[in-house]
């Protein structure tokens, strides 16, 4: 548990938080650490997590700068969101009754289009960052829109809040399928822009420690043409970026990918360069068995988006069935896809999911024919697919505690009144985990942490 080389080198330590910490490093199994001091670097790295019983513990409760959780405050790791359309927002619960063709068209490109107005990008793009850290979310994979300004200003907001976030100029070039005042002018130019926003972020002279990173970002392959997805591809093997898309997301999108390639989504996407160990793949319903085997060879990583899937995806994602075929797998939120913002709810909707897809929905089946067995994940594989899961997908030191690991972090208080949780007295730990997935709102979430600086709620004493 503890580094001793850390607790000898005082450069390391910059502060500590005591507590009790909750965390799933592995998708089997809740770990709790009991009354230990986490330590943090200046960096914000964890150098040393010591126990109750170490010897050096009473000397080093006596340094500055020392967190102590209060009794019915726990910690857990920050949540990684890895699909969130920043500019949707204002529409989050909006217009979900329409086909997702007709959604994007009617509704979502128009409302996208309005962030060339910076103004009106900074006030909402604000908005949401500040709400996403308040939620708990330390992490965030961000789709931005077409608009090369729009998308520097998401990554400046990023940087200035202290939110972790990966963020990417939205790539849609192709006439056939993109409004005319909502697309990129020529796939040069797609290419051009997305070059431009990888400067900014690189070079941005807040951002010296890389929080924010930029996200080579194709909308999906029925948006752009070969040019673009050819030239994106070639740009994601020169500069190292991440990749994020979306892939089999409804039955029109994979079909749109099978007509015109005569392949998979996925197949097509990798063909392009665009499968790398640095992509995510939001939804990605219609995986086949070789997508899968695909995707673990590239270690390529998947959004699972159970909320926005009940509403455009036109099935459920074979979440265990990706799991152990290898493939790297976290949570998105997919706003505003998915009508909610919070990480919490999309784990308890990746279990609900997973239970419909196993037990199965239609009542005049069977119940020997109504599901797919063996498809059921537990409360703690969603809770570590996102956290160290989402962490394990983008190749970032984030989502559990342990030393090498980024302190992203948030307090839950059990006790207050304006919370969901009521404890009732109960004290054994995995009872009061439980508890907090399926209770806590914002309003339990006392302090958020990113790189160990406090970034949203109440510094604790």
């Amino acid at each position: 548990m503890t580094n001793p080389s850390a607790l000898q080198d005082q450069s390391a330590f910059e502060r500590a938080v005591i507590g009790t910490f909750f965390h799933a490093p592995t998708p089997q199994k809740l770990e709790v650490l009991a009354d230990v001091m986490i330590v943090i670097s200046p960096v914000g790295e964890i150098t040393a997590i010591i126990g109750p019983d170490h010897p050096d513990r009473l000397a080093m409760e006596t340094k500055p700068d020392i967190a102590r959780m209060p009794p019915g405050t726990y910690v857990l790791p920050g949540m990684v969101d890895l699909h969130v359309h920043a500019p949707q927002y204002p529409q989050l619960g909006l217009a979900l009754d329409e086909p997702l063709e007709v959604w994007l068209t009617k509704y979502t490109f128009p409302l996208e289009a309005q962030y060339a107005d910076l103004a009106f990008a900074n006030e909402r793009y604000t908005t949401l960052v500040d709400d996403l850290l308040a939620s708990g979310t330390t992490t965030a994979l961000y789709f931005a829109t077409q608009d090369r300004e729009a998308t520097k200003l998401l990554a400046d907001i990023c940087i200035a809040k202290g939110q972790r976030a990966l963020v990417g100029k939205v790539v849609m070039d192709d006439p056939a399928a993109c409004p005319e005042n909502y697309r990129d002018e020529s796939p040069v130019e797609a290419i051009a822009d997305t070059r431009a926003v990888i400067d900014h972020i690189r070079s941005h002279k807040d951002n010296a420690g890389a929080r924010v990173l930029p996200v080579i970002t194709p909308r999906f392959i029925p948006s752009c043409t070969d040019e673009a997805l050819q030239g994106l591809g070639a740009l994601a093997a020169e500069c190292g970026c991440h990749v994020q898309t979306h892939c089999s997301e409804s039955d029109w999108a994979h079909g749109h990918v099978l007509e015109r390639f005569g392949m998979t989504d996925a197949a097509a996407l990798d063909s392009f360069g665009l499968l790398t160990r640095h992509t995510v793949l939001a939804h990605s319903n219609f995986l086949t068995a070789d997508d899968m085997d695909r995707l673990a060879q590239r270690a390529s990583g998947v959004a699972h988006c159970a909320l926005s899937n009940i509403y455009f995806a036109n099935s459920v994602f074979p979440l265990r069935a990706a799991l152990e075929r290898g493939v790297h797998v976290g949570l998105g939120t997919d706003v505003s896809g998915g009508p909610s913002s919070s990480m919490f709810n999309a784990c308890l909707t990746t279990v609900q999911s997973s239970r419909m897809l196993e037990e199965g929905v239609d009542p005049a089946l069977p119940a020997e024919q109504r599901g797919r067995k063996g498809s059921a994940v537990s409360l703690v594989t969603a809770f570590h697919l996102a956290t160290a899961g989402g962490g394990i997908a983008l190749d970032l030191p984030i989502g559990s505690f342990a030393i090498g690991q980024r302190f992203d972090a948030m307090a839950i208080d059990t006790t207050t009144n304006e919370g969901g949780i009521r404890l009732f007295g109960l004290s054994d730990p995995a009872a009061i985990f439980e508890k907090i997935l399926y209770g806590a709102t914002r309003a339990n979430i006392e302090t958020v942490w990113v790189d160990g600086r406090v970034v949203a709620g109440q510094a604790p004493a």
